[in-house]
């Protein structure tokens, strides 16, 4: 049995918050830049090349990429191995969360409430997920969602009949009434099957996969690369403002089912698809 004390679960928390606000990983911003040279719309390229210099500014004068740092969601794999001291683990990921916000100056954008919406004033709670997996290491994804994207997100309660046709329509016809709402070029996350929570869930996590990796499943990695087409066909372009980059990737994420249902989630994402990834 391996110990961790939770004010390391805290410390790694804070800085990831800051780090995920100010940085993009590694295969976003390779992607973003293969945008702008795949990119054929001036428009669409002259918005592309600001999206590369706000990044620019923001690593070097410690800005967020966005103003809207979003509210903190969590994934935490817990190897089955590991024993938490020292305190409550939520409550430690929370601290996590208070810290990077307060002490990083991000932006607060949490309510304690969703109708009487008033401000918590350091952007918790943040939302957490949790999986128990095998061995002793503890994999920390944070994820600051913005909701300029989160609120053109759906979730569609399909028929069995709709089959795969189906799917594609919904994921699309998720995509085509965001527009420019998204803050596109975007990052689709998709999950299909479970139940309507777990289809949301799937869909959310999706998003934290890196862009230059397909599904693992054959079919799943065909229609992903599909979608990807079909979207960028429909000329949305960056910023909405046409162009031939709507998306810079489609991750989708499938489960079992009912054999009454066929729940697809389509949790949209702006070009900087914040997260941080560490493990413990």
């Amino acid at each position: 049995m391996r110990e961790i004390e939770v004010s390391t679960v805290t410390a790694t928390i804070k800085d990831m918050c800051i780090e995920a606000n100010h940085f993009l990983t590694p295969d976003m911003k390779a992607r973003l830049e293969s945008a702008a040279g795949t990119e054929t719309s001036p428009v669409g390229k002259k918005v592309l090349s600001q999206l590369q210099d706000n990044l620019k500014i923001a690593g070097e004068e410690m800005i967020p990429i966005c103003q809207d740092t979003g509210m903190a969601v969590i994934f935490l794999e817990v190897g089955q191995d590991v024993h938490f001291i020292g305190g409550d683990l939520e409550e430690a990921i929370q601290e996590g969360i208070r810290r990077g916000y307060v002490d990083g100056y991000l932006r607060k954008s949490v309510v304690k409430d969703p109708l009487i919406r008033e401000n918590t004033g350091d952007n918790t709670p943040g939302v957490i997920h949790y999986k128990i997996v095998p061995g002793d290491k503890v994999k920390i994804t944070v994820a600051p969602k913005g909701f300029g994207s989160e609120n053109m997100s759906r979730v569609w309660m399909l028929k069995p009949a709709d089959g795969i046709e189906g799917a594609k329509k919904a994921i699309v016809d998720t995509v085509l009434e965001a527009g420019p709402n998204a803050c596109p070029p975007v990052v689709v996350g998709v999950g299909i099957g479970g139940t309507f929570e777990k289809a949301a869930e799937m869909a959310k996590e999706a998003l934290t996969r890196p862009v230059d990796t397909p599904s693992t499943v054959p079919y799943v990695a065909d229609l992903e690369k599909e979608l990807l087409g079909t979207i960028n066909k429909r000329g949305i372009g960056p910023g909405g403002l046409g162009g031939a980059v709507t998306a810079l990737a489609v991750n989708i994420n499938t489960y079992a089912t009912h054999i009454a249902g066929l729940p697809v989630a389509v949790n949209m994402c702006c070009h900087v698809n914040r997260h941080s990834v560490r493990v413990l």
